[in-house]
């Protein structure tokens, strides 16, 4: 098992009670693939450094977790095909 960062932006005309369920849509497929959520941190609505989708601001959430090492590429195709998802990345935390 390895440490690792879920960073996603969600789209900015989502309300509270969508936010919540794709946050924990996000837990569900770590969870299905074998890992545990140690943490989620919302920043909330920010601007974007460009447009995406031809949207101007998202939400900002960074998820950390402990997942086996092929879950990441499973938890990025269901990320991929979600169109409420602008933007994703999945790191390795090193441990030092």
């Amino acid at each position: 098992m390895r440490n690792y960062e879920i960073a996603y932006i969600a789209d900015s005309d989502l309300d509270e009670s969508s936010l919540t369920e794709l946050e924990e849509r996000v837990k569900g497929w770590v969870e299905a693939n074998g890992g545990k959520v140690s943490d989620v941190d919302r920043w909330g609505k920010r601007w974007l450094a460009y447009p995406i989708q031809k949207k101007n601001d998202g939400y900002y959430f960074f998820v950390k977790a402990e997942m086996p090492a092929s879950a990441p590429a499973e938890i990025e195709r269901n990320m991929r095909l979600n169109e409420q998802i602008l933007r994703f990345m999945v790191t390795v935390q090193e441990t030092a």
